[in-house]
């Protein structure tokens, strides 16, 4: 799967799984540290940044644009009935789950298995997300 030379270092698996929890904040430090040291990340550890990156953005873009749709829903009398009625099983709290919403342990799932991956030193894939990034980033 990896030639000697391509399999990454525990200092790059390490940063690219604290990518994830932290919204590619650690990442983007790394790349800022990078700019001034004048080395650039290999290829592992650019793909993970970028992605985690990449889902902090479209995670808060997603959130804004739920944000404004309820907003906007809320001054529709019977349709905010309707939505309220579907989107309050997602949001409310699931007691066996420490107190956390279904909508909070599909996010918590999906990093907690980009983390795992990236700290094994594999790319983890997200349908569309890694087709983006894989186009993106470029190897040495």
């Amino acid at each position: 799967m990896y030639n000697s030379s391509d399999k990454p270092y525990f200092i790059e698996r390490l940063v690219a799984a604290l990518c994830y929890p932290t919204g590619g904040l650690i990442g983007f430090i790394w790349m800022i540290l990078g700019i001034f040291t004048k080395s650039s990340p290999r290829k592992f550890l650019k793909y993970h940044i970028f992605q985690s990156i990449f889902l902090a953005i479209a995670y808060w873009l997603l959130y804004q644009l739920i944000m404004m749709l309820f907003v906007i829903i809320d001054k529709i009398p019977y349709l905010r009935e309707l939505v309220s009625l579907v989107v309050f099983p997602l949001i409310r709290p699931i007691p066996f789950l420490a107190g956390c919403d279904a909508v909070q342990v599909v996010v918590y799932s999906v990093i907690l298995y980009l983390t795992t991956t990236a700290f094994l030193g594999l790319y983890s894939y997200l349908p569309w997300v890694s087709d983006i990034i894989k186009m993106n980033v470029r190897g040495e």
